[in-house]
């Protein structure tokens, strides 16, 4: 058992000495490795050393070079703009007579962005090259703004007379489509250099400026004659002649005026941009309307010279002015200031005469020393009642003007209330203040004719007839005419109590025959036999009944009814009254004294016993008599 045991242990002896060997090879070899390593390590640094400068100085050579390749781009893009300079310059040089115009605005738009490109780069070495190329697209836009020029004064040539599109309701020419379509590529190539060459603050550019000069004369120029024949039409035949609507030229000079104005905004939106047309619009448009501002204060110092039968005019301008700055407000808002503007001093003029209308009926009955002897209505009521019905003309605009004036602010001299342009409107608002000022009128009207009538004539029946002539002309005059369903109200409220006073008046001087008619009943007497409607039977009882004394009265009451009944009706037929008031108080005296006279007749007809000596008329024969009064 011993002797296996000792070769196992030998075996294995041997294999550790084997593995010892190894590790003693490993440590050997590990130690050359290490020795190796070391010595590449030290070349490495050695080497490190060595490139490191190389390196370094290959990295700044190739930065250098990148650098130098920019440099040469931003040279070239620096030169770029000064050989586009120097291609563009021989074209533009030429000018448009030698070269098609877009070739030409192509040159300059290449110069305009080369200019832009250079102005960019904001270096002191490129002023003098940005002066010379500023210099170069002036020269290059003015010669554009000279085409731009020529093409509108071409446009302008042919003269427009406004009279013959207005009379036949054609619209006015516009500029030709062609000159249109190059007018629009100029001003788009001009406005977008602009900025380049102007100064920061200067808004307006050539071409709008050069269309609303030359434009803006064409049109004043051919509304100069419908300007003048406003201001002569105006000149009046007769002093006293009312102002006729639609007799002045203002309507035909607003008419065309329009017609231009619409024609000039078709041609700024076809050449300018939308955001400019406000602004071309109202430069075109301002000497025009200067010339119609200027018209209108000359119109307007018219009607202040004739403010009471030129007033109406002054109405008409308001209406035509303020209808016009409606109209084109909606194609050109800026116009609207301006026309309202120019019809301030007229608006002015026509508001105060509302006034001054009602101050001059006033005064001129004050001024009368004296009233027609025979009660005929006086010219001034006639006169009165012509305006009002000249007014119903002109509603609109009298009754934005009553409404600016309030309620009742006619009624002072100071034109107080708003200044402003309220709308033209004849609603039932309108129509109000209109029938209030019209009432205001009549009334003036009345209560002075019946104060002035106290003061002149002494004959209460006199005043009766001439107040009740005045009326039936107010009456007729409101009724044949547009004022007719504006005054129902006043008719009824204010005019019949004007009516019955002045009826009531005449009618007190036929109280004294009727007091003749009055029977009397004498209590002390036997009792008389009743009177009835038989005539002649009962007559003769009833006179036969009487004593002398009875009979004498009687008898002295027919002789004072005949002379009295004689008197009034011969001043009756010799008073001037208007045919329906002769017919309206005829009727009322033969009302009264027909009934009076017919139950006097039946009972005393007999007292002269049919001599006609104290009865003078019968039943029929007064009724014939009453009935010629009328």
């Amino acid at each position: 058992m011993v002797a296996p045991r000792k070769g196992a242990f030998a075996e294995e002896a041997a294999e550790v000495e084997v593995l010892e060997s190894n590790i003693e090879k490993m440590k050997t070899l590990t130690k050359k490795i290490q020795a190796s390593r070391n010595r590449l390590e030290t070349s490495g640094k050695a080497m490190n050393e060595a490139m490191a400068p190389i390196y370094g100085n290959t990295a700044k050579l190739q930065t250098t070079n990148r650098n130098i390749d920019r440099i040469l781009d931003a040279i070239d893009k620096l030169r770029a703009p000064l050989d586009q300079s120097n291609r563009e310059d021989p074209i533009i040089n030429k000018g448009l007579r030698n070269v098609d115009l877009q070739d030409y605005i192509a040159s300059l738009g290449r110069t305009s962005q080369s200019l832009a490109e250079l102005r960019r780069t904001n270096m002191r070495a490129n002023q003098q090259a940005v002066a010379e190329m500023s210099a170069l697209l002036k020269r290059g836009l003015r010669e554009l703004e000279d085409v731009f020029r020529d093409i509108l004064r071409d446009s302008c040539r042919q003269t427009v007379v406004p009279l013959e599109y207005v009379m036949k309701n054609n619209p006015f020419p516009t500029i030709p489509q062609e000159q249109l379509s190059t007018l629009r590529l100029i001003n788009t190539h001009i406005s977008n250099s602009f900025a380049q060459i102007s100064q920061p603050d200067v808004r307006e550019t050539p071409t709008q400026k050069i269309y609303a000069e030359i434009r803006g004369e064409y049109v004043t120029r051919s509304l100069q004659d419908l300007a003048a024949a406003s201001i002569n039409t105006a000149k009046k035949v007769a002093a006293d002649a009312i102002y006729r609507k639609g007799t002045n030229g203002i309507g035909i000079y607003a008419q065309g005026m329009e017609g231009m104005f619409v024609a000039e905004y078709d041609n700024i939106t076809n050449i300018f941009p939308r955001d400019e047309w406000t602004t071309v619009c109202g430069a075109t448009c301002g000497a025009p309307l200067a010339d119609f501002t200027k018209t209108l204060r000359e119109l307007n110092g018219h009607i202040q010279r004739n403010l009471m039968t030129d007033c109406f005019l002054g109405y008409e301008i308001v209406e035509i002015a303020s209808k016009l700055s409606m109209r084109l407000e909606q194609r050109m808002s800026a116009l609207r200031r301006p026309i309202q503007d120019s019809i301030k001093p007229v608006r002015e003029t026509s508001k105060s005469s509302m006034n001054k209308l009602l101050e001059d009926t006033r005064a001129r009955i004050q001024t009368l020393v004296a009233l027609p002897m025979d009660g005929a209505a006086v010219p001034v009521t006639t006169a009165t009642m012509t305006r009002l019905q000249e007014m119903t003309n002109y509603l609109s605009p009298i009754s934005s003007i009553l409404a600016s004036l309030g309620d009742g602010g006619w009624k002072s001299s100071a034109t107080t209330g708003s200044s402003s342009s309220l709308p033209l409107d004849v609603g039932p608002d309108g129509q109000r203040l209109f029938e209030h000022y019209a009432s205001d009128t009549i009334e003036t009207l009345l209560q002075n004719l019946d104060g002035k009538s106290r003061a002149l004539m002494k004959n209460k029946s006199l005043q009766g007839v001439f107040l009740s002539n005045n009326a039936a002309i107010v009456e007729r005059m409101i009724r044949s005419s547009e004022l007719a369903p504006l005054m129902e109200d006043y008719m009824q409220r204010k005019l019949e109590p004007w009516k019955k006073k002045a009826s009531s008046w005449y009618l007190e001087a036929w109280r004294e025959p009727s007091g003749y008619l009055l029977d009397v009943q004498y209590t002390n007497r036997k009792e008389r036999p009743h009177s009835s409607s038989a005539g002649s039977a009962d007559s003769v009882a009833i006179v036969k009944a009487l004593g002398s004394k009875d009979k004498d009265a009687i008898k002295e009451k027919f002789k004072s009814f005949n002379t009295s009944f004689e008197e009034l009706s011969q001043r009756h037929k010799s008073y001037k009254m208007e045919r329906e008031v002769r017919m309206h108080l005829g009727k009322e005296v033969q009302n009264i004294m027909e009934p009076l006279y017919s139950r006097f007749w039946d009972r005393y007809h007999e007292i002269d016993k049919g001599k006609g000596k104290y009865v003078k008329y019968s039943k029929v024969e007064l009724g014939q008599a009453l009935s010629g009064l009328s």
